[in-house]
């Protein structure tokens, strides 16, 4: 049922992308929607960070698993390759795969590359300190969940966390979503074992199902077509709540979740919310509008690991203003801690195309690495196109995170600092579930903070594994879920995620920390004036 009826949202929702963003700002599409098929010629290889001196006509991309003939060094949507690709499913019949890549080639693509470019710029704020990142969302979409309501709740408490970090840190807050296209996971495991039984690992539902049967581990490529009618769909309801009312500022008090109204949390953001409803009303006696776009709608981004790179690479369009690729599946994409290898397919993929990147970063990473990574994605030192996503838990993270940012530095590359508080805190329950503990995503959280304030650097965003919904994934919080809690409403299909009531929590301590940031910075200035 899924399939038809997001396949008539999936055309619709593509021409409402300019009104996401302020009338002021021209985001027509700048390349073909549909690609030419008659001619399959080659192309002259642009890379993401230097424009075509003259406008190339698009390529449409090659399914095959065989590349097309690239010199050496030279990058195409297709080069990637020519590399060793981890993580990329086995599918049996080439054919399929091949009828199904052709096919999503002919979609329109889901977002444009006007809309990456504007994040891009905003994120170069971020990395300035004058703007923060609030990414979350699903550890990884399924199918079964895919619901209206579901959309809706996530998107809710990313707004109501928004208000909270705009409000304590007085400056922008950049909402992107992991949504409409983070279906893919990779795995440690190539297989699952239960009852002395082993199959392939369940990767997402856009590769293979989560069911223990072997049917449902094959990877089967129809489940593309189906991730990206659902994410079209996704992006289409996510941009009408962004422009058409819901997300109005005068709704800010309306916001609250049924089930942590009467919360601690929920009595925190409405107090916070009814300030911020009497600074409207000033505003409005003094004359000032609150019609305007910035008040009525919100900017709204979309994001997901860049991992199943055949369906990247079907998605992947030439912008016919600049010359520039972009990867048209989300507007920002980034690098796994898995797929991360400097001469890997992942990263030759990336180096290519124009999107905002990120790039996750455990304990495991070497600062000069770190540094030859982010000169291969972004040689010309572009502001807003590296996000560095820090993953290893609080300990680590104070005895690592300094020396990144040192050799970052010392190599005078300009970055977007980003913690990731969920993927180094993964412990597995008493009950068998995998769980992570609130205190020790908020410890990371507030070392990422103390290692910058001593750096001097600027902490730049959160990046989490989180719900609307009212799950019980993560232990403790406020509203304290326990281990004996997690089997009531452990809905994930991957990895545990904050429910709304611990994310909101999690704002609030944030939104302390920016503000302390702001006030110190503030004292530091008026005392040298």
């Amino acid at each position: 049922m899924a399939l038809s009826n997001t396949s008539s949202l999936c055309s619709r929702s593509l021409f409402q992308a300019q009104s996401l963003f302020p009338p002021s700002q021209s985001h027509q599409p700048a390349f073909p929607l549909l690609p030419n098929k008659p001619h399959r010629h080659p192309v002259s290889a642009v890379h993401a960070a230097e424009p075509a001196k003259t406008p190339v006509a698009e390529k449409p991309k090659t399914s095959s698993p065989s590349p097309s003939k690239v010199e050496p060094g030279r990058w195409s949507p297709d080069s990637w390759k020519l590399k060793k690709a981890l993580q990329l499913p086995e599918y049996p019949k080439e054919a399929d795969l091949e009828s199904v890549l052709r096919t999503i080639e002919a979609f329109p693509p889901i977002v444009f590359a006007g809309e990456a470019r504007t994040l891009e710029e905003r994120l170069a704020e971020a990395a300035m300190g004058n703007a923060f990142l609030l990414q979350g969302g699903d550890c990884a979409e399924s199918f079964k969940e895919f619901s209206a309501n579901n959309i809706r709740d996530t998107f809710r408490i990313l707004l109501q966390m928004g208000v909270v970090l705009m409000f304590g840190g007085q400056m922008p807050v950049i909402k992107v979503g992991r949504m409409a296209g983070q279906f893919a996971k990779p795995r440690t495991e190539t297989l699952e074992e239960r009852d002395g039984v082993k199959l392939p690992s369940y990767k997402g539902d856009n590769i293979n199902g989560d069911a223990f049967t072997e049917k449902d581990r094959v990877p089967d490529p129809q489940r593309m077509i189906r991730a990206y009618c659902q994410s079209a769909a996704t992006l289409n309801l996510l941009r009408a709540f962004a422009t058409g009312g819901y997300a109005a500022m005068q709704r800010v008090t309306q916001w609250n979740l049924d089930f942590a109204e009467h919360s601690e949390q929920g009595d925190r953001y409405q107090e916070l919310a009814h300030r911020v409803d009497e600074a409207l009303g000033f505003m409005a006696a003094a004359g000032l509008t609150v019609e305007h776009p910035v008040m009525t709608s919100t900017e709204f981004w979309t994001s997901h690991e860049c991992l199943l790179l055949p369906y990247e690479q079907a998605l992947t369009r030439q912008d016919s203003t600049s010359g520039l690729y972009y990867d048209c599946s989300a507007h920002f994409i980034w690098v796994g801690e898995r797929t991360r290898q400097l001469d890997g397919a992942h990263v030759e993929f990336l180096r290519g195309v124009a999107n905002p990147i990120g790039i996750k970063v455990s304990n495991k990473m070497d600062p000069n690495e770190l540094v030859k990574l982010i000169e291969i994605l972004n040689p010309t030192n572009k502001p807003g196109r590296i996000t560095v996503i820090v993953r290893m838990g609080a300990e680590n993270l104070r005895v690592k995170l300094s020396n990144l940012i040192r050799a970052v530095r010392r190599a005078g590359q300009i970055v977007t600092w980003v913690c990731d508080p969920m993927h180094g805190n993964t412990i597995k329950a008493p009950c068998g579930l995998k769980t992570r503990a609130f205190d020790s995503i908020l410890a990371e959280v507030r070392a990422f903070f103390d290692v910058h304030e001593q750096e001097g650097s600027h902490p730049g965003g959160i990046h989490l594994e989180m719900t609307g919904q009212n799950v019980t994934e993560c232990i403790g919080g406020s509203r304290t879920v326990t281990y004996d809690d997690l089997g009531s409403r452990y809905h994930t299909h991957c990895d545990p995620r904050l429910n709304a009531s611990q994310s909101l929590e999690l704002a609030f301590i944030i939104a302390e920390r920016l503000r302390k940031r702001r006030i110190g910075t503030q004292r530091l200035l008026s005392l040298s004036l």
